[in-house]
């Protein structure tokens, strides 16, 4: 009996040591993903110097960037919290959610995650050093009721935007990772008092580790063998514990390690006081909020902060359309490189530009132009459909809108000089010769001719025509006036159906196949939306007609086609009236609320709403409500979604595809400063005043 008694304390003993050993088992571990599209928060420095964006949802870090806008690094970051005999945490999964900005005038965000059962209580602020490449997190842990507890940081790194492919290790106190020439290292102002490095999904992944043993048995100093690397360490806590952590990057580990170690000798003080001066003082070089956004003025701010920091650090002016990897949650990660939406369209930056322009950042909007000039400007005058920040293409599609709204920016920056007529003259000629038919419309999914894209070509030309004029060039001002003039008397003739099933009366189609919108032909719609009589689908891209001068607000073909969307793609929501993209659209979570990952049904867009707003301003009427629902839409880090649910309690809420959608915050800013102006400030007064007289 003493000998059994003997070796049960010897057995326990033993499965409670932790073991320490050179390489961890389980290599290469299971498939990576991403995380969720819908981030509640993101920050950067204002700086050039630290090229380091987050992101923050589900109550945790998501992806984190580096060195590069278009290169995620991180697929998450989260405390483990356990008693040590009876459970485990997660963080993300066993807490209550706040999230607010802990300094209104700067992106220091502040997550206050509260365990469901009541035993502690986890507080994160967020800022990037702007000296260096790391991400400080300021955390406060407080053990609430029933004894102590232990602390654990579980990170998650997916290097060089793959998941697969990296390996770590201990070293100098901290946890170290690489993948090629992108390294990190994770460090503690406290220091640590058990590290390990494993792979995901493995008997060495500190996760699993944590959850069968409520402790860290398994204490691996290095992981060699490339794979799916997870990276576990205890932070000594007490009952109410206040320490910094720190995650640097560089291309070394020595480098990242060097980068932490310096944040944290800096300290958070010194480095959160510099990180929020930053931006105070960029919000003070700007328009101060208009009158049109009081009692939404957070948001306002958060928007103009949120657009600024989508511009990368490297290749200055390439803002990427939003830092986030639509329903990423349910897409693999194990090669590089997943582009989500951290890629710029021409299209996107505009929508941007035009809000910088807006708030009195001309200088950011001219950065923009000089990168579509110097990066993406094909030697035919053409602009590929999207690209990583060096240029490569990533879709390979072409979009008539692409090539025009450079045009239009050129012109609405005043950039009459010889240099830039040479860059803008390529692409009108391009316009005018491949035009008025586009491969891809605005929504990526259908060629032909569409109201959206026909709008921004005559405008393009109008514009370019008025830039020719000024650099002596008559002949070339005369002939893009004449296409444009042509086309657009042409406009209803190629898109506007007056045999249409959807109303008495005529309306634009959302595109048309050959320019004869009344014969009827098929369109196939993308993402499983089944193939429809062309002259049935509509959306509200003939808006843009307005937007940017080419017809009057008040034209009955306008008006006509209000009724017919406002019956088919019109939503009211708690928040007010959102429209979907264009009805049948299949670009959205499934019928069930899975994730998209290919069919799916398309919910309302914010930013749609945006756009009524601006058409409702051009008629001489109110559209501060346009404003509101768009704010109202915002989660509580002040992000408005791509997408928001069209139905069920979450209504009118963001769902997992990209939350923000860079070009819904700049719609939002430049409709509020509109408002303010009393005229839409986006449109060019060239086009309005050849088209409208005014």
């Amino acid at each position: 009996m003493r000998r059994c008694l003997l070796l049960a304390v010897m057995l326990i003993a033993a499965l409670a040591t932790p073991a320490y050993a050179a390489g961890a088992p389980g290599a290469p571990g299971i498939a990576s993903a991403w995380t969720s599209g819908a981030k509640e928060g993101v920050g950067t420095s204002t700086t050039t110097t630290s090229k380091l964006w987050y992101t923050l949802g589900q109550g945790i870090v998501n992806e984190v960037y580096y060195p590069q806008a278009d290169t995620p690094d991180v697929q998450d970051l989260q405390y483990m919290v356990s008693d040590g005999t009876s459970f485990t945490d997660e963080e993300k999964a066993a807490t209550t959610h706040q999230v607010s900005l802990a300094d209104p005038n700067s992106l220091t965000y502040q997550q206050v995650n509260t365990a469901t059962n009541g035993r502690y209580r986890i507080t994160k602020t967020y800022v990037t050093d702007p000296a260096r490449a790391t991400l400080l997190i300021r955390t406060r842990f407080q053990v609430l009721t029933g004894g102590a507890l232990k602390l654990f940081a579980l990170y998650n790194p997916s290097l060089g935007n793959s998941g697969m492919g990296d390996t770590g290790a201990t070293a100098n106190g901290q946890l170290q990772a690489s993948d090629g020439n992108v390294a990190s290292a994770l460090a503690s102002s406290t220091g640590f008092t058990a590290l390990s490095s494993g792979y995901s999904g493995s008997s060495s992944d500190g996760w699993q580790d944590l959850t069968q043993h409520r402790a860290l048995t398994n204490q691996y100093t290095s992981a060699d063998t490339p794979g799916n690397l997870v990276q576990t360490a205890q932070i000594p806590v007490g009952t109410d514990t206040t320490f910094t952590l720190a995650l640097g990057f560089g291309t070394s580990r020595a480098e990242a390690s060097s980068t932490a170690t310096a944040s944290l000798t800096s300290g958070w003080a010194a480095v959160s006081s510099s990180y929020q001066a930053g931006w105070h003082n960029y919000l003070n070089s700007v328009a101060a909020p208009p009158s049109s956004t009081t009692g939404i003025t957070q948001q306002y701010k958060t928007a103009v902060m949120t657009i600024k920091a989508h511009e990368d650090k490297t290749y200055r002016g390439a803002f990427v359309a939003s830092l986030s990897i639509p329903w990423g949650d349910a897409q693999n990660a194990d090669s590089c490189c997943a582009a989500g939406y951290h890629a710029v369209w021409a299209r996107d930056l505009y929508q941007m530009a035009t809000a910088e322009i807006a708030v009195g950042d001309s200088a950011a909007a001219n950065r923009a132009l000089d990168y579509l000039f110097n990066v993406q400007l094909r030697p035919d005058g053409s602009y590929p459909q999207n690209t990583r920040l060096d240029g490569t293409p990533v879709f390979g599609s072409l979009q008539m809108d692409e090539v025009s709204f450079p045009i239009i920016l050129a012109w609405q920056l005043g950039r009459r000089d010889a240099a830039t007529y040479a860059k803008i003259k390529p692409s009108a000629e391009f316009v005018s010769h491949h035009g008025p038919s586009t491969p891809q419309e605005r929504w990526e999914e259908a060629g032909g001719f569409s109201p959206s894209t026909l709008a921004a070509e005559i405008a393009a030309l109008v514009c370019a025509a008025d830039l020719a004029t000024a650099n002596n060039d008559p002949g070339a001002a005369s002939y893009y006036l004449q296409v444009a003039d042509s086309w657009r008397a042409q406009v209803d003739n190629w898109t506007y159906t007056t045999t249409g099933s959807l109303a008495s009366h005529g309306y634009y189609e959302r595109i048309d196949d050959n320019g004869n919108p009344n014969d009827g032909h098929n369109l196939g719609i993308a993402n499983g939306g089944g193939n429809r009589d062309e002259r049935t689908v509509v959306d509200m891209g003939f808006l843009d007609l307005v937007r940017l001068g080419v017809k009057r607000a008040d034209d009955p073909h306008i008006t006509d086609s209000l009724k017919v969307v406002d019956a088919k793609i019109r939503v009211t929501t708690p928040a007010g009236d959102i429209w979907y993209r264009y009805n049948h659209d299949g670009y959205g979570e499934t019928a069930d609320g899975r994730p998209y990952t290919g069919v799916g049904v398309g919910r309302l867009w914010p930013v749609l709403t945006g756009e009524r707003g601006e058409y409702a301003l051009a008629t001489g009427a109110l559209g501060t409500g346009y404003l509101r629902t768009m704010a109202a839409t915002a989660n509580a880090g002040g992000q408005i979604p791509e997408q928001v649910w069209d139905r069920g309690t979450a209504i009118g809420t963001g769902t997992g595809s990209a939350t923000p959608l860079a070009w819904a915050q700049a719609q939002f800013v430049r409709l509020a400063v509109s408002l303010s102006a009393g005229k839409n400030v986006e449109t060019p007064s060239v086009v309005a005043q050849r088209y409208q007289g005014s």
